[in-house]
């Protein structure tokens, strides 16, 4: 490795990081970036270390698998800014500290004297990143919200899930949250840019739920374009104007594959080579034998007639697993892919061979566990995890010790205290 791989991008910048699970993501993109990132705890831990699944299926602060996977390439300290003591502490931190990310309610950090004017008055150049559901301005800036909130106000709830039922939740990751973490890097990289230019910090404001509008912006381009409104699609869509159902998600043996059956040109180009690979087994039916894919038009088609064309692809996906399909798919250059579950993502020879997946050891468990790797790769500096997420109060000594110089005497008064 070289001194640049091990060094990072953004090797040179701290962040303290003082996000709960509204913004956690931001700090662990910086910090496989290169920045050291201090997550900052209070005492006893972090509320998030509380959320589930647990490794071994253990609950235990120092075993959820949540924290593992959002708090890598961080050290972590504990100090509690509630406390006189911990303000004061944490304003020393500050005065060399590069990024301050931090997801409270509008208004906590000012209430504390450490919000972003009174920082810069210690430090021109800090970087503040907020990260809230509705940002620090306008008449929800108080309300509380779950992910779940900012995904449905955000609009991408009412194009999420099948159109014969309510509006759904895509996953139990919260999207959301994840969503606003990777805007607040962004914003923080914008505003470390212009540092450059000006020399000074500035406040980045980040509302979840305007990442989540974004997230939708599509169905935002459809109306424009077409004045036509989204509608929740499930594992078909629906062509106008007469609303035709057509899949996109083909059952087969031991999953689903995805494959959209297009008509005129593109159906042509593809379309033929599916019914070639199927009167090869002695499946294509006479009705697909038939077809003229390039005049085929949905719009003009019966519900029947698609049916029933959809129907013997079914059957003959059925014979065959998701990987076989894909296999012959590819051979052939029919646009189709398997629908990946968790297992699958793991084994896929794709990300195997460019080294996504990262083995991080876990001395204090005596295991290594398999984590996602970062999101590029670089022709120098590389992006990398950097170590395991810290346990609670982990570096506590190495940075308060070796970075604010304290004694031991004074950091034995301040864990007296309450205050680390």
């Amino acid at each position: 490795m070289s001194s640049k791989e091990a060094e990072g991008l953004l090797s040179p910048y701290r962040v303290l990081d003082l996000t709960n699970e509204r913004g956690v993501f931001c700090g662990k993109l910086l910090g496989d970036l290169g920045a050291d990132v201090i997550k900052v705890e209070k005492p006893g831990g972090d509320p998030a270390r509380s959320i589930g699944p647990f490794f071994k299926d253990i609950p235990d602060p120092e075993k959820s698998l949540f924290w593992f996977a959002y708090n890598t390439s961080k050290r972590g300290i504990t100090l509690d800014i509630d406390t006189t003591a911990g303000r004061d502490l944490f304003r020393k931190l500050a005065r060399s500290t590069d990024f301050l990310i931090e997801s409270f309610a509008p208004g906590y950090m000012e209430n504390l004297g450490l919000d972003y004017r009174s920082l810069s008055e210690i430090n021109k150049g800090i970087i503040m990143v907020s990260i809230t559901p509705f940002g620090q301005t306008g008449p929800y800036k108080d309300y509380k919200a779950t992910d779940i909130i900012c995904w449905a106000l955000g609009g991408a709830s009412y194009i999420s899930g099948d159109p014969s039922r309510a509006p759904v939740r895509i996953s139990h990751v919260p999207q959301s949250y994840l969503h606003g973490s990777v805007d607040g890097a962004i914003g923080a990289m914008m505003a470390l840019y212009n540092r450059g230019i000006t020399g000074e910090g500035q406040h980045v404001d980040v509302s979840i739920q305007e990442s989540m509008e974004r997230v939708a912006y599509p169905a935002h381009i459809n109306w424009d374009l077409n004045r036509r409104v989204f509608q929740r699609v499930g594992s078909a869509i629906r062509i106008p104007p007469h609303g035709i159902r057509t899949r996109t998600v083909y059952p087969c043996k031991g999953g689903a594959v995805n494959f959209y059956l297009f008509g005129g040109k593109s159906g042509a180009r593809w379309n033929p080579a599916l019914v070639e690979w199927m009167e090869s087994e002695g499946m294509a039916t006479e009705l697909l034998r038939g077809i003229d894919w390039e005049k085929f038009d949905y719009t003009k088609a019966s519900q029947e007639d698609v049916d029933q064309i959809e129907g013997s692809i079914v059957d003959f996906f059925m014979t065959h697993t998701k990987e076989e399909i894909s296999q012959e798919g590819f051979k052939r250059r029919i646009p189709l892919g398997p629908v990946a579950t968790a297992k699958g993502i793991m084994e896929n020879a794709q990300l195997i061979s460019r080294g996504y997946w990262v083995e991080v050891e876990h001395p204090e468990l005596g295991v290594s566990i398999t984590y996602p790797g970062v999101f590029i790769k670089g022709s120098e500096a590389f992006p990398q995890i950097r170590r395991r997420a810290p346990l609670i109060g982990e570096h506590n000594q190495e940075i308060y010790e070796q970075k604010l110089g304290l004694s031991k005497e004074e950091l034995a008064a301040l864990n007296q205290a309450g205050a680390i």
